[in-house]
Protein backbone atom coordinates (compact mmCIF):
# COMPACT_ATOMS: atom_id res chain seq x y z
CA UNK A 1 0.00 0.00 0.00
CA UNK A 2 1.59 3.53 -1.14
CA UNK A 3 2.09 5.90 1.79
CA UNK A 4 -0.42 9.18 1.68
CA UNK A 5 2.39 11.70 1.53
CA UNK A 6 -0.04 14.31 2.06
CA UNK A 7 -1.49 12.49 5.71
CA UNK A 8 -0.61 14.85 8.49
CA UNK A 9 1.90 12.15 11.09
CA UNK A 10 1.62 11.68 14.13
CA UNK A 11 3.68 13.80 16.48
CA UNK A 12 7.00 12.37 17.89
CA UNK A 13 6.73 10.73 20.99
CA UNK A 14 9.49 12.86 23.17
CA UNK A 15 9.90 13.88 27.06
CA UNK A 16 8.65 17.85 27.69
CA UNK A 17 9.94 20.38 27.56
CA UNK A 18 11.55 22.28 30.13
CA UNK A 19 13.64 25.41 31.21
CA UNK A 20 17.50 25.39 31.69
CA UNK A 21 16.81 25.73 35.19
CA UNK A 22 13.91 23.11 35.69
CA UNK A 23 16.36 20.60 33.97
CA UNK A 24 18.73 21.85 36.15
CA UNK A 25 16.13 20.87 39.18
CA UNK A 26 14.95 17.74 37.71
CA UNK A 27 18.69 16.39 36.83
CA UNK A 28 19.95 17.06 40.07
CA UNK A 29 17.04 14.76 42.04
CA UNK A 30 17.94 12.18 39.78
CA UNK A 31 21.57 12.57 40.23
CA UNK A 32 21.00 12.04 44.08
CA UNK A 33 19.26 8.72 43.20
CA UNK A 34 21.73 7.79 40.90
CA UNK A 35 24.57 8.06 43.53
CA UNK A 36 22.68 5.89 45.74
CA UNK A 37 22.36 3.52 43.05
CA UNK A 38 26.00 3.30 42.66
CA UNK A 39 26.22 3.15 46.46
CA UNK A 40 24.03 -0.05 46.42
CA UNK A 41 26.06 -1.46 43.33
CA UNK A 42 29.19 -0.98 45.69
CA UNK A 43 27.61 -2.62 48.39
CA UNK A 44 26.83 -5.33 46.77
CA UNK A 45 30.09 -5.89 44.68
CA UNK A 46 31.61 -6.01 48.11
CA UNK A 47 29.04 -9.02 49.60
CA UNK A 48 30.11 -10.58 46.20
CA UNK A 49 33.91 -10.68 47.35
CA UNK A 50 33.14 -12.33 50.45
CA UNK A 51 31.10 -15.00 49.13
CA UNK A 52 31.96 -18.63 49.76
CA UNK A 53 33.36 -21.08 47.05
CA UNK A 54 32.93 -24.72 45.70
CA UNK A 55 35.82 -26.55 44.46
CA UNK A 56 35.17 -28.51 40.83
CA UNK A 57 36.04 -31.87 41.30
CA UNK A 58 35.66 -32.57 37.79
CA UNK A 59 38.46 -31.54 35.70
CA UNK A 60 35.81 -31.49 32.46
CA UNK A 61 36.92 -31.76 28.87
CA UNK A 62 36.48 -28.49 26.06
CA UNK A 63 37.74 -28.95 22.87
CA UNK A 64 38.50 -25.43 21.74
CA UNK A 65 41.51 -23.78 19.02
CA UNK A 66 44.41 -25.74 20.39
CA UNK A 67 42.30 -28.86 20.83
CA UNK A 68 41.05 -30.42 24.00
CA UNK A 69 41.75 -28.53 27.32
CA UNK A 70 40.57 -28.74 31.04
CA UNK A 71 38.54 -26.49 32.65
CA UNK A 72 41.95 -25.77 34.97
CA UNK A 73 43.99 -24.80 31.25
CA UNK A 74 40.92 -22.26 30.30
CA UNK A 75 42.16 -20.12 32.70
CA UNK A 76 45.40 -19.53 30.11
CA UNK A 77 47.53 -19.04 33.51
CA UNK A 78 45.31 -16.54 35.20
CA UNK A 79 44.17 -16.56 38.66
CA UNK A 80 40.60 -15.46 37.98
CA UNK A 81 38.16 -17.26 34.79
CA UNK A 82 34.83 -15.68 33.48
CA UNK A 83 32.91 -17.81 31.15
CA UNK A 84 29.88 -17.18 29.44
CA UNK A 85 27.37 -20.09 28.81
CA UNK A 86 26.57 -19.52 25.23
CA UNK A 87 23.34 -21.03 24.38
CA UNK A 88 24.32 -22.83 21.03
CA UNK A 89 23.00 -26.58 21.27
CA UNK A 90 24.35 -29.14 19.08
CA UNK A 91 21.45 -29.77 16.87
CA UNK A 92 20.82 -25.73 16.86
CA UNK A 93 21.10 -24.64 13.05
CA UNK A 94 21.83 -21.12 14.77
CA UNK A 95 22.70 -19.69 17.61
CA UNK A 96 21.25 -17.47 20.48
CA UNK A 97 20.91 -14.13 19.24
CA UNK A 98 20.73 -12.59 22.65
CA UNK A 99 24.49 -14.65 23.74
CA UNK A 100 25.54 -12.85 20.11
CA UNK A 101 25.13 -9.30 21.18
CA UNK A 102 26.26 -10.27 25.10
CA UNK A 103 29.45 -11.37 23.31
CA UNK A 104 30.13 -7.92 21.25
CA UNK A 105 29.26 -6.24 24.45
CA UNK A 106 32.54 -7.55 25.91
CA UNK A 107 34.76 -5.37 24.53
CA UNK A 108 38.87 -5.35 24.09
CA UNK A 109 40.03 -8.63 26.71
CA UNK A 110 43.71 -6.73 27.41
CA UNK A 111 42.06 -4.68 30.50
CA UNK A 112 40.61 -8.12 31.98
CA UNK A 113 44.02 -9.95 31.78
CA UNK A 114 45.76 -7.09 33.27
CA UNK A 115 43.65 -7.83 36.41
CA UNK A 116 44.70 -11.33 35.96
CA UNK A 117 40.76 -12.51 34.69
CA UNK A 118 40.81 -14.75 31.29
CA UNK A 119 36.78 -14.41 29.76
CA UNK A 120 35.97 -16.90 27.73
CA UNK A 121 32.65 -18.54 26.16
CA UNK A 122 31.34 -21.84 26.52
CA UNK A 123 28.55 -24.35 24.30
CA UNK A 124 27.22 -27.54 23.28
CA UNK A 125 27.35 -27.23 19.82
CA UNK A 126 30.78 -28.88 18.35
CA UNK A 127 34.01 -26.55 18.44
CA UNK A 128 34.00 -26.46 14.55
CA UNK A 129 30.53 -24.37 14.45
CA UNK A 130 31.84 -22.18 17.17
CA UNK A 131 34.87 -21.34 15.67
CA UNK A 132 33.14 -20.52 12.20
CA UNK A 133 30.58 -18.30 14.18
CA UNK A 134 33.67 -16.84 15.99
CA UNK A 135 35.46 -15.64 12.65
CA UNK A 136 32.21 -14.87 11.09
CA UNK A 137 31.33 -12.49 14.32
CA UNK A 138 35.10 -11.11 14.37
CA UNK A 139 35.07 -11.79 17.51
CA UNK A 140 38.15 -12.24 20.05
CA UNK A 141 36.66 -13.88 22.89
CA UNK A 142 38.18 -17.93 23.00
CA UNK A 143 35.04 -20.55 22.45
CA UNK A 144 34.99 -23.98 23.26
CA UNK A 145 32.91 -26.81 23.33
CA UNK A 146 31.68 -28.58 26.44
CA UNK A 147 29.85 -31.05 24.18
CA UNK A 148 32.01 -33.97 25.75
CA UNK A 149 31.60 -33.79 29.16
CA UNK A 150 28.60 -32.69 32.04
CA UNK A 151 29.98 -28.90 32.45
CA UNK A 152 26.47 -27.85 31.28
CA UNK A 153 24.42 -29.95 33.12
CA UNK A 154 26.50 -29.44 36.36
CA UNK A 155 26.52 -25.73 35.69
CA UNK A 156 22.81 -25.77 35.70
CA UNK A 157 22.72 -24.28 32.17
CA UNK A 158 21.36 -27.09 30.50
CA UNK A 159 18.65 -28.76 32.25
CA UNK A 160 16.06 -31.27 30.97
CA UNK A 161 16.88 -31.06 27.20
CA UNK A 162 16.73 -26.98 27.33
CA UNK A 163 19.84 -24.66 26.68
CA UNK A 164 20.47 -21.73 29.51
CA UNK A 165 22.32 -18.90 28.94
CA UNK A 166 24.23 -17.95 32.42
CA UNK A 167 27.81 -16.60 33.74
CA UNK A 168 30.03 -18.08 35.85
CA UNK A 169 32.86 -16.93 37.68
CA UNK A 170 35.94 -19.24 38.72
CA UNK A 171 39.08 -18.96 40.94
CA UNK A 172 42.17 -20.58 40.43
CA UNK A 173 44.95 -21.29 43.55
CA UNK A 174 48.44 -22.19 43.65
CA UNK A 175 47.87 -25.83 43.43
CA UNK A 176 45.39 -25.76 40.56
CA UNK A 177 42.36 -26.60 42.20
CA UNK A 178 39.40 -24.90 40.73
CA UNK A 179 36.32 -23.16 42.67
CA UNK A 180 33.40 -21.85 40.99
CA UNK A 181 32.56 -18.53 43.13
CA UNK A 182 29.65 -17.05 41.06
CA UNK A 183 26.82 -17.20 38.87
CA UNK A 184 23.74 -15.13 37.33
CA UNK A 185 21.89 -15.67 35.00
CA UNK A 186 18.58 -13.58 33.37
CA UNK A 187 19.58 -9.99 33.78
CA UNK A 188 22.66 -10.98 35.61
CA UNK A 189 24.13 -11.32 32.31
CA UNK A 190 23.57 -7.64 30.92
CA UNK A 191 26.52 -5.83 32.67
CA UNK A 192 28.84 -4.83 29.90
CA UNK A 193 32.33 -3.82 30.51
CA UNK A 194 35.58 -5.10 31.54
CA UNK A 195 34.55 -2.76 34.82
CA UNK A 196 31.50 -4.80 35.21
CA UNK A 197 32.82 -7.98 34.68
CA UNK A 198 35.71 -7.46 37.07
CA UNK A 199 32.77 -6.38 39.95
CA UNK A 200 31.37 -10.35 39.87
CA UNK A 201 34.89 -11.95 40.53
CA UNK A 202 36.35 -12.52 44.26
CA UNK A 203 39.14 -9.79 43.40
CA UNK A 204 36.88 -7.44 42.18
CA UNK A 205 38.55 -4.07 40.06
CA UNK A 206 41.29 -4.82 42.87
CA UNK A 207 41.34 -0.49 43.49
CA UNK A 208 42.08 0.91 46.95
CA UNK A 209 38.55 2.60 47.54
CA UNK A 210 36.70 -1.12 46.76
CA UNK A 211 35.93 -2.93 50.33
CA UNK A 212 37.81 -6.28 50.12
CA UNK A 213 38.83 -8.60 52.78
CA UNK A 214 42.46 -8.58 53.68
CA UNK A 215 45.32 -9.81 51.80
CA UNK A 216 42.97 -8.93 48.30
CA UNK A 217 45.21 -7.37 45.43
CA UNK A 218 44.58 -3.56 45.44
CA UNK A 219 46.34 -0.72 43.78
CA UNK A 220 45.78 2.61 43.16
CA UNK A 221 42.85 3.62 40.71
CA UNK A 222 43.72 4.59 37.09
CA UNK A 223 47.79 3.38 37.75
CA UNK A 224 46.69 -0.40 36.24
CA UNK A 225 45.35 -1.76 32.79
CA UNK A 226 46.61 -1.71 29.68
CA UNK A 227 46.82 0.83 26.94
CA UNK A 228 46.64 -2.31 24.37
CA UNK A 229 48.29 -0.25 21.37
CA UNK A 230 51.72 -0.24 23.17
Amino acid sequence: MKRDETAPSAPVAMPRIASAEDWRTARQGLLAKEKEATRLLDGLAAERRRLPMVRIDSSYRFDGAAGARSLAKLFDGRRQLVIYHFMFAPDWQTPCPGCCRRIDDVGHLAHLHARDTTFAAVASAPYERLAALRKRKGWTVSFYSSGGSTFNSDMGVSVGGDEEFGLSVFFRDDADAVYRSYFTNGRGVEPAGFRSLLDLTPYGRQEVWEVSPAGWPQSPTHEWGSERDE
